[in-house]
């Protein structure tokens, strides 16, 4: 039952109604900047500028930077969005203020610890002259990957016991134990207050469900 409340595939999801809010709030802003508008999407995907109707706007120029696995994944033929195999935390390739604007979306809790979502972050806040980087809430009641009550504050034998031994959210059950402590361990979910450490500049704009900060948004100088 929960599942069907996060399951971002169901248009009418709780999960997919709160993207498709943003969306549309993000969508408003890029359209106020001057253009042409040049983004960089790090962790990003192609579906997310689909829903966007950003395909072959000639006035906003899209980099899209992921893995080589998601990057293989997708193939384009709009001519103003392009892909990029890299790394979130180390994007040396890019000048300083390179991209009008830097988007990232639910990724930086992905990266690995706090050391990497610090890199993560100067690296974005350097390359960009404005960002957007939206990130689940630590402390919404249900973890969104695993899909499961306060799963992000169990001990973490707990953790990988329940990943061995049931499905979870996103995840089939994962039998081999180092398997199943790296599915852990790949999502370390951050607090509003340390997304206030990693962004000190930004405005940090709360997405509520039923009174309850479900994710977080942190945006820089949009104007």
């Amino acid at each position: 039952m929960i599942l069907k409340f996060t399951d971002n595939r169901d248009p009418n999801s709780l999960a997919s109604r709160m993207r498709a809010k943003r969306s549309l709030w993000f969508r408003s802003l890029v359209d106020g900047l001057p253009k042409p508008v040049t983004i960089l999407d790090v962790g990003g995907s192609l579906p997310v500028w689909e829903r966007l109707n950003f395909g072959d706007r000639q006035d906003v120029q899209i980099t899209i930077l992921n893995t080589e696995d998601q990057v293989n994944e997708y193939q384009t033929s709009y001519s103003n969005i392009s892909f990029v195999v890299g790394d979130a935390r180390d994007l040396r390739q890019y000048a300083d203020r390179q991209f009008d604007l830097v988007h990232s979306n639910s990724v930086i809790e992905h990266v690995g610890g706090i050391d990497d979502m610090r890199r993560m972050a100067e690296e974005i806040r350097r390359v960009g002259k404005r960002y957007f980087v939206q990130t689940p809430n630590r402390y919404f009641p249900i973890e969104p990957h695993f899909v499961f009550p306060m799963f992000q504050f169990l001990p973490f034998n707990v953790q990988v016991y329940l990943v061995q031994h049931f499905d979870l959210g996103w995840f089939s059950r994962i039998p081999e134990r180092q398997e199943a402590e790296e599915a852990v361990q790949g999502i370390r979910l951050i607090s509003r207050g340390q997304l206030e450490l990693f962004f000190p500049e930004a405005e940090v704009i709360e997405e509520r469900f039923a009174g309850l900060t479900k994710s977080l948004v942190a945006q820089k100088a949009w104007i």
